[in-house]
């Protein structure tokens, strides 16, 4: 945990006792950080083009989504991964990623036909692979493609020494709200301004007390 907080450096778009917002391109402020204990992310997948459904894929919020959802490139891949002690990057199935065996999925309960059953994380741990069972019903209804909160929980349940860590595609604050209530530090970048207000107004919120989420 660095002793100076928020690190110096960076302009943040918001700061309380546990997290620290840079609105921005995360090329250009992961040279500024220092090393965290574990990188947990959800970058765009690239398939905005693809996205198939009924009246859900004409809401306004996939209709944008479609704009931002470019896959980063391998060189800001390389990075993420030097920004870490360890990774998780969800949706790692469509970068190119040394192999592992510490994958995770997560089961949708409730997927629609026209949508993914699962998804699966890239994890840079080297343990046997594990699976979370739960619905999709996100905290946040303005992002398109926010991970719930209980499934950011429970992989940080799975780093119970990670003290700091780092989303460089934060979105809506999932993974940021998932640590603040575990009572860890935390940094988001996030290179759309509007999802770092909706991720301010969810971190205003003083920490809750969670038990340990059940694999």
């Amino acid at each position: 945990m660095p002793v100076e907080w928020p690190p110096s450096g960076v302009d943040w778009y918001y700061a309380d006792d546990w997290i620290a917002i840079a609105h921005g391109d995360c090329r250009d402020a992961l040279p500024k950080l220092t090393k965290v204990d574990l990188v947990l992310t959800d970058p765009p997948y690239g398939l905005g083009s693809r996205w198939q459904g009924g009246t859900w894929g004409t809401n306004k919020k996939y209709l944008d989504a479609r704009r931002w959802d470019v896959a980063p490139d391998a060189e800001t891949i390389a990075a993420i991964l030097q920004a870490g002690e360890q990774c998780v990057i969800w949706g790692g199935n469509h970068f190119r990623l040394p192999p592992t065996r510490g994958l995770l999925a997560w089961f949708k309960t409730n997927a629609l036909h026209t949508m993914a059953d699962f998804e699966v994380a890239w994890t840079s741990t080297d343990r046997p692979a594990k699976a979370w069972h739960g619905n999709n019903n996100r905290t946040d209804d303005d992002h398109a493609t926010s991970k719930p909160l209980n499934l950011m929980l429970w992989c940080l349940s799975l780093y119970p020494d990670a003290r700091l860590i780092l989303d460089p595609f934060m979105g809506s604050g999932t993974t940021l709200r998932a640590a603040k209530d575990l009572s860890r530090r935390a940094i988001g970048i996030e290179i759309e301004e509007k999802y770092c207000a909706i991720a301010a107004r969810r971190l205003e919120q003083e920490v809750m007390d969670f038990s340990p989420v059940g694999v």
